[in-house]
């Protein structure tokens, strides 16, 4: 399902995102910090989102089956 693979983008972003955040912690922990917690809420957010996409669309696909059979 087209829905899933842009899920699966969103995953992959989204952990792209919390990797360089926590990159740019790591280099200099005590630079923006705020910041970068907030970037990291906003990253786990958006994979909690597309993960339930990815379920949902899951979820549908067993129901259409289901009437189908």
């Amino acid at each position: 399902m087209i829905a899933t693979s842009i899920a699966a983008g969103g995953i992959a972003a989204a952990t792209a995102r919390f990797e360089r955040s926590a990159a740019r912690t790591a280099t200099a922990p005590l630079e923006g910090l705020e910041t970068e917690l907030v970037e990291r809420l906003q990253a786990r957010t958006a994979l909690s989102a597309n993960v339930a996409v990815i379920r949902t669309a899951d979820a549908m696909t067993g129901t259409l089956l289901n009437r189908l059979a």
